[in-house]
């Protein structure tokens, strides 16, 4: 049975900790509706029972910007959901509105303080909380952690920062079209 609450709890907040996958979902008015796969150890933060944050590193799309931008009229709609595959099951939604915090912005280094930066690290999403659900998750199966891919940030390291750069301010629109703000700066890792 789904419980519903308005800020995440003390066994919420647990349950998160010890989390490697999440799910994120952002949607405009029209158009496709996003639902990405998150993961890399510790990219993911409680700032408080109202607030949480993740760390974003560039990859094919920027969809989760965009859709963020498009939906201002609702202010920016987004769910994070993830899924306990060990034991207990349980299934943990967070409702909320998000946006887009990129290194030119001035609440940048405030909010990267909270992480620490992988190489490739496009922009971190702020999250205020609206509601959180949490459910049985029984249909979920029991799975364990084998290792974590190098391969996402192996391939930014790899990169020639001004190359990166140029082709990750040229990501501006959405697979639907939609306006996304990118960044041009590249990021080396936990120094910058």
């Amino acid at each position: 049975m789904a419980d519903f609450t308005e800020t995440l709890r003390p066994e919420d907040m647990a349950m998160i900790a010890r989390q490697s996958v999440f799910f994120v979902a952002t949607a405009a008015a029209d158009g496709r509706i996003n639902l990405s796969p998150k993961g890399l150890a510790d990219t993911f933060r409680v700032l408080s029972p109202t607030r949480v944050a993740y760390l974003d590193l560039a990859g094919s799309g920027n969809e989760t910007n965009a859709h963020l931008l498009a939906d201002q009229a609702d202010k920016g709609r987004i769910t994070v959901m993830m899924c306990n595959f060990e034991q207990p099951a349980l299934i943990l939604r967070i409702y909320g509105t998000g946006r887009a915090v990129l290194p030119a912005d001035p609440d940048w280094a405030e909010l990267a303080a909270q992480f620490t930066l992988l190489p490739g690290t496009r922009q971190i999403f702020d999250i205020a909380v609206e509601s959180v659900q949490t459910s049985c998750g029984w249909g979920v199966p029991v799975m364990s952690l084998e290792t974590e891919r190098a391969t996402l940030v192996k391939y930014h390291t790899q990169q020639d920062p001004d190359k990166w750069a140029a082709k990750y301010a040229a990501r501006t629109t959405s697979i639907d079209g939609l306006p996304a703000r990118a960044t041009d700066r590249y990021i080396a890792g936990e120094q910058d």
